[in-house]
């Protein structure tokens, strides 16, 4: 079976910075994530009132995919446990237009979507592959204290805020009270795989041609 678009979450420290992209090339696949869709809104002086009915949301939203280019490099936010503050009237609308802009972005196809409940918001859409991250505390922890120069105490608690984090986002924003593997199509351990097994595996289930042996 192949699949159109494949959406990435990934617990902070498992290496989802590094495989998202790979993925993305070997696929020949945009990559799009979360934080990209909200400062392209920013940046474009989008408010409240411009998103707040369905209809000018889709427009907008498609607005926004086209300024995004067909490459987009990975935000820094979105393997890092960002969460945005408690909503606002217009961080709520914002909100709509970003799932908005992620459902057209599905539509489209060829896409592969970075974010802590892309899969969620996409349903059960048969042309998405469902991807999860994961990696052993302890490894996720020297993952951590490697790429942001931590020491074992504050990669812990890095690793603790992420977790935090990512259960409060969902259930905030996507009423999942409980993360489960079976939200998935494909739960993978970086720890064990590493960056490189992952991107393989995500690829070949994608469906991507495999070269004549």
């Amino acid at each position: 079976m192949s699949f159109r678009v494949v959406c990435i979450s990934a617990v902070d420290g498992a290496r989802g910075e590094e495989v998202a992209p790979e993925v993305a090339k070997e696929l020949g696949y945009r990559l799009v994530d979360e934080e990209i869709i909200r400062n392209a809104a920013q940046e474009a002086g989008v408010d409240a009132s411009q998103v707040a009915e369905v209809e000018k949301r889709r427009s907008l939203a498609i607005r926004l995919l086209d300024s995004l280019g067909t490459n987009t490099s990975l935000s820094t936010f979105a393997m890092a446990g960002y969460v945005p503050p408690v909503d606002t009237p217009a961080d709520s609308d914002l909100r709509g237009l970003i799932r908005t802009t992620i459902e057209e972005l599905a539509q489209r196809g060829e896409a592969v979507i970075v974010a802590h409940a892309a899969s969620m918001a996409l349903g059960d859409r048969a042309d998405v592959l469902k991807v999860m991250l994961t990696a052993s505390d302890g490894a996720r922890q020297s993952t951590l204290a490697e790429q942001r120069g931590l020491d074992e105490k504050a990669a812990r608690k890095e690793v603790e805020r992420g977790d935090t984090n990512r259960a409060d986002y969902l259930k905030r924003f996507y009423g999942i009270s409980h993360e489960s593997p079976a939200d998935y199509d494909l739960v993978l351990n970086t720890d064990r795989l590493g960056s490189e097994g992952a991107v393989q595996l995500i690829v070949q289930a994608a469906g991507a041609p495999q070269p004549v042996a």
